[in-house]
């Protein structure tokens, strides 16, 4: 949920959000190398996996047939998740549960990588994400044709400021030619209901074409009480300009109301198990346990709930044990239009703009924070009785927009090309309270936004400009058996804050920047053989501070800031790679081996315990250096049986001691593993398809990983396994078309932790910052197109 952790140990700093692998507290194609390779793969041959054969980086790809297999309403990141290098984590079936969801890519976190959707950059896609959305609400995922994702280092053209360690960049699928309309339902475990509609209106003339489709999921929580919805709407249209090239816009909605999870610690897992959560269906509970709470911190004769005792009901042992509620709202507007032009027969130009608006709120009903008498409801009457509870609130609303161009020019073995991305973020943030009453229900709903609050902590107003450009040349030598590319790219990013007048508790205002003008790229491709080639890269990146009160460095005192605007630096990476890959007949593999040293790493430094929600102080900690290999395969036993498997190999280990600024070690991390990076990854996949009849089992092991940066708490390593098994009726008829498929997810109904770090990671001991995963779920799909 929601909320900072408990201070569970008497050190002076919780580290949050920015290291390697921690939490979140709070996206243009690649032409170094031809895509069209990769595409054409699976254009024929239907392959789970594309191994990226062509590039000369490592890049690989699932197609729209892959997310396909999986329960529909699975995120696109699931369906990657077989991909070697990618740690994938959520605790719901479909990997869509944002406050759970967690990817990194060879040690490197979800805010340190870099994500697009046909070009538009989604920022770093982290929980109350202040720089775009979330791939979950950014489009339908039946509207998902792939998804690419490169491991180490992104393209230079990449418009992202983040991506440290490799980008996942996804791509819409296009209007049919031939008008259409699709549509499937899904029920399963909990009560799980979605339906999903599309209709293509085909070439209706010039070339004319476009697409809109819906989508709704509801489902209650797996455990505890609550629900999970979210209605998703798409369009989509294409006009094709012959000779000129074409131009495409597209405008996607999402309206997304989950109720939370409880974060777990082994403390609460050891007292109340894994299906430990929240209490909403007991709000009397609630209130009892907060009553009992405040009475504990009181002094013995001023308690302020008298004849209530300070003992807690039999199986509670803290007040962190479970809350009343906490619950996130999100809806989001995206669009853009894209220009892709031939201005001469050697001479292309792709341009797209784009506008993102989203509005949000993260709730969480908290016993540290009572309600006043006079404190307004909902609908502005008066609360003339004082509550044990609170209703906390961050809430959000960014309108960004931007633009995206890249000039290509083909003249002799030469593509030379260049590109620059533009965006202008207007981000407000606040931390609000609402007036909760002391009564048998209560008298607000956590999942809709809220009005008349009693306090405002802070609000501010946070701007971010981004400016970046690229260059490169790729040359093609020895009949295209040697493609040799080389680049660079420059960014400057300006972070801005002012805090607003009804801000009772101001964090910092003030200015910092970004700037990085030359940050090279160079990478080499050699073909041995029609069957076997050699690859190699090495790239320079930067990440860019971000504006907001929760992460990055106006989330402290202005003193706090103050001291640090002039010496903070931004995290860099520098990253070698290199590789095989061969292919012969229905074989085809790839094995990868690669070295980051990642620097400047930042950490915040919490001022006091976190649950207050006192401002943390941002700082550079020093280095992480990272060696790893990645092996995978795909082979087509037979024409309708499919195998994949891939492995993962990372040692990545903090470089330095976490020091103060006057040289006193406060935590020894020199020479420990980085926190959430399991070292071992093995994940594998059958799928057999013929005449209509589909059947996919899929494995996946992942060792154990680092809870804290001392290395002292663990969670142990887990295997889980999903299965499918479906039949879409062949010949005429009024069954023609129609597809039924069971599906089940965690077949073997392990008893796992999934999401690490969900309120950030700390030096040492226990900590409430564990989310458990879902159980065993089954689900049945019926489609039909027509």
């Amino acid at each position: 949920m929601r909320i900072a952790h408990r201070f569970l140990s008497s050190a002076a700093f919780i580290a949050l959000a920015l290291p390697l692998a921690a939490n979140a507290q709070t996206e243009i194609a690649d032409k170094s190398a031809p895509a069209s390779e990769a595409a054409q793969t699976v254009a024929d041959d239907q392959d789970i996996v594309v191994l990226g054969f062509g590039q000369s980086r490592q890049v690989q790809s699932v197609s729209a047939d892959d997310i396909a297999r999986l329960t529909p309403g699975s995120s696109p990141l699931k369906a990657i998740s077989k991909l070697p290098g990618v740690n994938f984590q959520a605790a719901d079936p479909f990997g869509a549960y944002e406050w759970a969801v967690r990817i990194s890519l060879r040690g490197f976190n979800q805010n340190q990588l870099g994500f697009t959707l046909d070009g538009v950059p989604l920022g770093d896609m982290t929980y109350g994400n202040v720089n775009g959305l979330h791939i979950s609400r950014a489009i339908i995922s039946e509207n998902v044709a792939r998804t690419e994702v490169a491991q180490g280092a992104g393209a230079l053209g990449t418009a992202s400021t983040s991506n440290l360690g490799g980008t996942i960049e996804f791509f819409s699928d296009t209007p049919r030619d031939m008008a259409n309309v699709t549509g499937g339902g899904t029920y399963g475990s909990d009560d799980t209901w979605r339906a999903f509609a599309r209709v293509d209106t085909g070439d209706i003339g010039g070339g004319l074409k476009g697409y809109l489709s819906y989508a709704y999921l509801t489902t209650d929580k797996w455990k505890g009480y609550g629900t999970q919805r979210q209605h998703q709407a798409n369009g989509k249209i294409m006009k094709d300009l012959g000779a000129l090239g074409s131009i495409t816009g597209f405008l996607n909605f999402s309206d997304r109301r989950e109720q939370d999870y409880q974060d777990l610690s082994y403390d609460i897992i050891t007292r109340r198990g894994l299906r430990n959560d929240n209490i909403a269906n007991d709000y009397p509970l609630a209130l009892q346990i907060a009553k009992i709470y405040q009475n504990q911190q009181a002094p013995a004769n001023a308690q302020p709930w008298p004849g209530v005792g300070t003992t807690f009901p039999a199986g509670f042992g803290t007040v962190d044990d479970a809350y009343f509620d906490a619950a996130g709202i999100r809806q989001d507007y995206v669009g853009g239009v894209t220009f892709n032009a031939n201005l001469t027969p050697n001479l292309t130009m792709v341009t797209t703009g784009y506008y993102h608006e989203n509005k949000g709120q993260g709730s969480w009903i908290t016993p540290y924070s009572p309600t006043p008498v006079g404190a307004l409801n909902a609908d502005g009457s008066v609360i003339t009785a004082r509550s044990p509870v609170g209703f906390r609130t961050t809430e959000y609303r960014m309108k960004r927009f931007g633009m995206v161009s890249t000039l290509a020019y083909d003249v002799g073995v030469n593509r030379l090309e260049i590109g620059g991305w533009f965006e202008n973020n207007k981000f407000v943030q606040a931390r609000r309270f609402y007036g909760m009453t002391d009564s048998a229900a209560p008298n607000r709903d956590v999942l809709k936004f809220q009005s008349n609050p009693y306090f405002t902590q802070w609000d501010g107003k946070y701007g971010t400009d981004t400016l970046q450009y690229h260059v490169e040349d790729t040359v093609r030598l020895m009949d295209e058996r040697l493609v040799l590319n080389a680049g660079w790219k420059g960014v400057y990013v300006v972070n801005r804050a002012i805090m607003l007048p009804d801000t009772t508790s101001p964090l910092a205002t003030g200015r910092i920047t970004a700037r990085d003008m030359f940050q090279p790229q160079v990478s080499v491709l050699f073909k041995l053989n029609p069957m076997a080639e050699l690859f190699a890269d090495y790239t320079e990146n930067m990440r860019a501070f971000v504006s907001s009160a929760t992460t990055g460095p106006f989330s402290t005192t202005q003193a706090g800031f103050n001291a640090i605007r002039g010496q903070l630096k931004p995290e860099r990476s520098k990253t070698v790679e290199g590789g095989l890959r061969v292919r012969s007949g229905p074989f085809q593999a790839s094995a990868v081996g690669y070295y980051v040293d990642f620097s400047n790493r930042l950490l915040a430094f919490a001022n006091g315990a976190g649950i207050v929600g006192n401002p943390a102080t941002l700082n550079n900690v020093g280095s992480v250096h990272t060696y790893g290999a990645e092996v995978s395969a795909n082979w087509r036993v037979l024409p309708p049986l499919s195998l994949f498997a891939s492995y993962s190999y990372n040692h990545s280990e903090y470089a330095n001691d976490v020091v103060n600024a006057q040289g006193t070690v406060l935590v020894a991390t020199d020479g420990m593993a980085v926190v959430d990076t399991p070292r071992h990854m093995v994940k594998g996949e059958i799928v057999f398809e013929q005449d209509g009849f589909t059947a996919r089992v899929g494995a996946d092991y992942m060792s154990k990983r680092y809870v804290t940066y001392l290395n002292d708490v663990t969670v142990g390593s887990r295997v889980l396994v999903d299965a499918s098994i479906g039949y879409q009726f062949q010949g005429e008829g009024v069954l023609h078309g129609v597809g039924i498929e069971g599906s089940v997810t965690n077949l073997t109904d392990k008893k796992y932790i999934s999401t690490i770090g969900s309120n950030g990671f700390i030096a040492s001991g226990d900590n409430q910052t564990l989310l458990a995963g879902a159980p065993r779920q089954f689900f049945v799909s019926i489609k039909k197109g027509f």
